[in-house]
């Protein structure tokens, strides 16, 4: 089992390359600078609190793990599955569904 971080940064830079997504497109997606994105990222620079509710929102990253880094993490692929539906919309909900309809029928066959 793979220790999570602690620190801020690493947190966020984490929670990106698990979400797959760069710097450019994840600085252009909540209104920052790639600069300051690096700054959070690679010089432990404190985000506001509306770029840290905009990252945290849109890199599905557990507040507990940002304001509790201590506490033993619960998540589980389910959950992080969860967190990331709410951002889909509705034409993505519609692959995600048909796509789970799909894995499951074939179980069933198996």
């Amino acid at each position: 089992m793979q220790k999570q971080p602690e620190i801020l940064s690493d947190i966020i830079k984490a929670a990106r390359q698990r979400a797959d997504i760069t710097v450019e497109k994840l600085a252009e997606s909540i209104g920052v600078t790639e600069r300051y994105l690096y700054r959070i990222e690679n010089e432990n620079k404190k985000p506001s609190f509306n770029v840290l509710f905009k990252l945290i929102r849109k890199l599905n990253i557990l507040p507990d793990s940002i304001f509790y880094p201590e506490k033993p993490s619960k998540d589980s692929e389910v959950e992080n599955l969860v967190r990331m539906l709410y951002n889909c919309d509705e034409r993505s909900m519609s692959i995600i569904k048909a796509t789970v309809k799909a894995a499951l029928e074939s179980q069933n066959k198996q």
